[in-house]
């Protein structure tokens, strides 16, 4: 086992850990000083960057859109032979245990109810029909197609060079057709040091939700006196949570995280019924039905508006930028996650899967949980909206507080979180793990338990430093140069894919393999193609 661990760890785990250590000492010793150090670099990164996100966002989209739709939606992510290891219900149920699942849970009434009292860009009149309307349509802008976008091009990428090109999973391995054997390298390491830099503070933000979400529900269901709402609180409960996924990880990918997922989807699907059978169900079916109208008609124009010509520039980066710059963030901890249980599927079916099954049941929680809650404040006297705006966490349990069995559905909800959160942490013990021990498939124990400890005193640090505030502004401003990786990576795939169909033919006429060594045999003595190739991926099962 010693011998095993040594054979993993290297320079990208050391220094991945001193970064992350210096950093966990630096907001324990002096939060006021980390939260003043990220709101400086947020301004810069706002006013400088603020249109980058923008344009890579709607760029990853349109990317893998025209993938699957085009000739190269044939390819499979895997040699010719393989088939997915999972089945299709337990492959989307996975896609939750990744964080998002986490994440429907605190914003799932919050967005819509922050959007209804303060609306987009001051757009409309706020708690109006109205802004009920805009409200849901930038919901499902910031929840829709372009979060799973940036998620499919790191995976995609991530499983394309890793099982059908057999080189390895680190995100350095999908630059490889872009910066040659620099990859090898220092450039390679820094790459993937920055790649495991940006998985931290995304995931620090799900799991620092999570625990606020906690937090705010039981003080709610049990009281002030007995649950106080505050950081000690919140550090007793990731402190409890951390000892859960600890011993989730323990067990593997096919067995912790799966069956804690399926159970997740199996009690979020029986709340989502309740809200929606026991709330106002034709009101939530019309919003569904009219949200998507908007939210599509809208697309372009949500796509590209910056706060440069308005005043409410705050809204922009409290909200959209903040989505963007979180979804790239999490990027390579989901991708390397979804591209772990996606081996044999082609292109088009991964994308297809990845992007549109996500979004229409992100659309369908929203419409439930933040329809209701718009329903409540419009035409039954409610005060949601005015919850949101003081105490976001809150805003869910007051929704549910209002349905029949209210108090029994919050503690159902309060479990769900837990799970969830069990589940991120989970996935990303084992994310971290692999691309900080050169893309193992299956990390030491102590390596995942060295990973799930610092994702604690992340969270933990970053919740002293400033509570949700410091959440977001940690996320926008360290995802500035995964966003630049990501855009290489989509042109070192590209280059990859032109480069196997033209060279091939049509997919499925040969196994990768068989192309690499024609290649090998072809190329002249000493050049990079003249080097072994790393062994085919084991077969799917």
């Amino acid at each position: 086992m010693v011998r095993n661990l040594r054979r993993q760890i290297g320079p990208v785990f050391w220094i991945s850990v001193a970064l992350s250590a210096a950093f966990v000492v630096w907001g324990a010793s002096s939060p006021a000083s980390l939260g003043n150090t990220f709101d400086t670099v947020l301004d810069y990164v706002i006013s400088s960057f603020g249109w980058v996100y923008l344009l890579a966002v709607t760029g990853f989209l349109l990317f893998v859109g025209f993938l699957a739709f085009s000739r190269y939606g044939k390819i499979r992510l895997g040699r010719d032979s393989d088939r997915p290891e999972f089945s299709t219900i337990s492959w989307i149920s996975m896609l939750f245990a990744a964080g998002v699942g986490l994440s429907f849970l605190f914003w799932g009434v919050g967005e819509p109810a922050s959007h209804l009292g303060t609306t987009p860009y001051g757009m409309v009149e706020p708690n109006t029909p109205a802004a009920a309307e805009t409200s849901m349509q930038y919901t499902f802008f910031h929840w829709g197609l372009h979060p799973w976008a940036v998620y499919a091009v790191v995976a995609m990428a991530i499983a394309y060079f890793g099982f059908r090109k057999g080189g390895g999973n680190l995100i350095s391995a999908t630059l490889r057709p872009l910066f040659g054997d620099r990859v090898d390298g220092g450039f390679g390491k820094t790459v993937d040091i920055l790649a495991i830099v940006a998985v931290l503070f995304g995931v620090a933000t799900a799991l620092g939700l999570g625990a606020l979400q906690l937090n705010g529900g039981l003080t709610y269901v049990f009281g002030e006196g007995a649950v106080p709402n505050g950081f000690t609180t919140q550090l007793i409960i990731i402190s409890v949570l951390t000892v859960a996924y600890l011993i989730s990880a323990a067990t593997g990918v096919d067995k912790g995280i799966l069956i804690l997922s399926l159970i997740n989807m199996v009690i979020a699907l029986c709340l989502m019924l309740f809200v929606l059978f026991a709330g106002p169900t034709v009101f939530l079916v019309e919003t569904f039905t009219k949200s998507i109208g908007t939210y599509l008609g809208n697309i372009v124009p949500m796509s590209f508006q910056t706060p440069v010509f308005e005043a409410e520039g705050a809204w922009a980066e409290g909200w959209t930028l903040f989505y963007w710059a979180w979804w790239v963030s999490w990027a390579p901890f989901v991708g390397t996650f979804i591209a772990r249980i996606s081996k044999g599927r082609t292109i088009k079916e991964f994308v297809l899967g990845v992007i549109f099954a996500p979004t229409i049941l992100s659309f369908v929680w929203f419409t439930i949980f933040g329809g209701t809650a718009i329903y409540l404040d419009l035409f039954e006297g409610g005060n949601i909206a005015e919850t949101a705006a003081t105490d976001l966490p809150t805003a869910l349990f007051d929704t549910l507080s209002s349905l029949p069995l209210g108090a029994v559905v919050s503690i159902v909800a309060i479990i769900l979180v837990s799970i969830f959160f069990v589940t991120s942490a989970d996935s990303a013990t084992f994310v971290l793990g692999s691309m900080s021990t050169n893309g193992s498939e299956n990390p030491a124990p102590a390596v995942k338990l060295t990973w799930g400890l610092i994702i604690a005193l992340f969270a933990s640090v970053l919740l002293y430093a400033g509570g949700l505030n410091a959440l977001q502004t940690a996320t926008i401003t360290a995802a500035v140069p995964f966003s630049i990786v990501m855009i290489c990576i989509c042109i070192s795939l590209m280059k990859s894919l032109r480069e196997e169909f033209e060279y091939a033919g049509e997919p499925g006429s040969r196994e990768p393999e068989e192309s690499e060594a024609r290649e090998t045999a072809e190329a002249p003595s000493g050049g990079a193609a003249s080097q072994p190739t790393a062994a085919a991926p084991r077969r799917g099962k």
